[in-house]
């Protein structure tokens, strides 16, 4: 249960004021344990190290110094208890004020101005007709799959002549910067398919038309954003000898290579194999299109105010959860960003109508969770939690209590329910051919005056 009692206030552009209280005896609590955390550090005439007494800490620091421990620890799950207990779901950071620190058995007192998710005016969302395709499989998509296949099972052969594109080289190299070699600048019997793009740029593009037995002078520029930074940047020298140049030789698109390849009989059998793949992977994806399309749909069809500096906290939000992403795959946001080219505040810019969009749908969706009384049960969050826990190796038990820990269970438990709302919708939706929806939206757009194509609110179905 939360340990922070508290009182919201609306503001205007979808913020809100939430006046928080720490109750004195949790406040205690806190200090007393930031107090024995500080004692474990201290030397104290008279007491073991590690041992000394909370009273003692507080009388030899000061009560303040250690209830600004206190604060530091705890602050953040009191802030998530406010939160929480007020029901609100938060956007963009918060502005945190906490006007003055309470005495011995006082209460703590601290405000939290912040935006929140608005609200949103349902129309129609129940039987909306929505357009969606026919899964459909080209040919030239089949073709494409069986050079990929192709390509996998290629052959080298050594050849005598100078290497083209496409061509591999095998090579020894010795790398070096104003005539010192550096670490990692050295191999032998290298493998390089020329044209890859593998290699730092400039290197495969300086071996074109070498042939065997050549020595070659290479020299490249390390980009800026390379991940061994003592490299970025910098010019390097590599002093490359070619020893064999080999030309890819693919297989014969023909009834053997069906049998190599897949275990088919005929050439004509591993094209509908290919072609039966492709389908149920379309299949999927026109799931995922008409289930958002049925939500933009319900979007467009409510009544949902979105204040610009909320679309703006928004995208940096998901700009943060890029950088985040980025960040596990080994690449830093300073080096995303001079990739991109461009700064933080302008790719929130950029992002601003994805925020907009995205404010919508949550919106909607937490409006229709509320209409339908859609409950999550226990089951329904451990069903939910079944993959992760699958994925990470942990007990679903476990992975619930962790939830519970960093007080996000709550939070998992809407994001169950804005699941089901959104499978709700879906369910009640009616496809119709892409190509009807597609004429719907030419006769009627919102923003034409009324009259043109007036109906039941159900004609345009944007993303179809």
């Amino acid at each position: 249960m939360p340990s922070v009692k508290t009182n919201v206030t609306e503001l205007p552009e979808s913020r809100v004021r939430l006046e928080a209280v720490v109750p004195a005896e949790e406040v205690e609590r806190r200090v007393t344990e930031a107090a024995r955390d500080l004692g474990r550090q201290m030397k104290v005439p008279g007491f073991r190290r590690g041992k000394v007494p909370p009273p003692i800490v507080i009388r030899r620091l000061g009560r303040e110094a250690v209830l600004d421990e206190a604060l530091r620890n705890h602050l953040g799950s009191w802030y998530a208890d406010a939160i929480q207990g007020a029901g609100i779901a938060p956007v963009g950071q918060p502005e945190l004020d906490v006007s003055s620190l309470p005495g011995e058995g006082e209460p703590l007192s601290f405000s939290i101005e912040i935006g929140v998710r608005p609200a949103a005016k349902l129309g129609e969302y129940k039987g909306l007709e929505v357009g969606r395709r026919e899964p459909e499989v080209e040919d030239s998509r089949i073709d494409e799959e069986l050079d990929r296949l192709r390509d996998q099972f290629a052959t080298l052969d050594t050849v005598e002549r100078p290497a083209a594109e496409g061509d591999h080289v095998v090579i020894d190299y010795v790398g070096s910067i104003d005539g010192e070699p550096f670490e990692g600048g050295t191999g032998r019997d290298q493998l390089i398919e020329l044209g890859s793009g593998r290699l730092i740029p400039g290197f495969e593009e300086q071996l074109t038309g070498a042939t065997a037995g050549d020595q070659r002078s290479v020299e490249v520029t390390f980009p800026g954003d390379y991940q061994a930074e003592q490299l970025a940047g910098r010019t390097a020298q590599f002093e490359v000898d070619v020893s064999e140049i080999k030309s890819k030789r693919l297989p014969e698109l023909d009834d053997e290579f069906a049998s190599d390849a897949g275990g088919f009989d005929t050439l004509s059998e591993l094209r509908e194999d290919i072609a039966g793949r492709l389908r149920e992977a379309d299949q999927q994806s026109i799931e995922r299109e008409f289930e958002q399309a049925v939500l933009d749909a319900a979007v467009d069809n409510a009544d949902v105010d979105v204040p610009a500096q909320l679309v703006h906290a928004r995208a940096h939000e998901m700009l943060e959860d890029t950088f985040s992403a980025l960040g596990r795959q080994g690449i830093s946001k300073e080096a995303y960003l001079q990739i991109a080219g461009k700064d933080e505040e302008t790719l929130a810019n950029d992002a601003e109508p994805d925020a907009e969009r995205a404010l919508k749908r949550e919106a909607v969706l937490a409006a229709i969770v509320d209409a339908e009384d859609i409950e999550p049960t226990d089951d329904d969050v451990r069903e939910a939690l079944e993959p992760s826990a699958e994925r990470s190796g942990a007990s679903v038990d476990e992975l619930i209590e962790r939830l519970r820990a960093d007080d996000r269970l709550e939070r998992l438990r809407e994001d169950v329910a804005s699941r089901q709302g959104l499978e709700l919708l879906v369910r009640d939706a009616k496809p119709i051919p892409a190509e009807q929806a597609k004429a719907r939206e030419k006769l009627w757009q919102p923003g034409k005056e009324a009259g043109e194509g007036q109906g039941s609110g159900q004609l345009w179905t944007p993303g179809s």
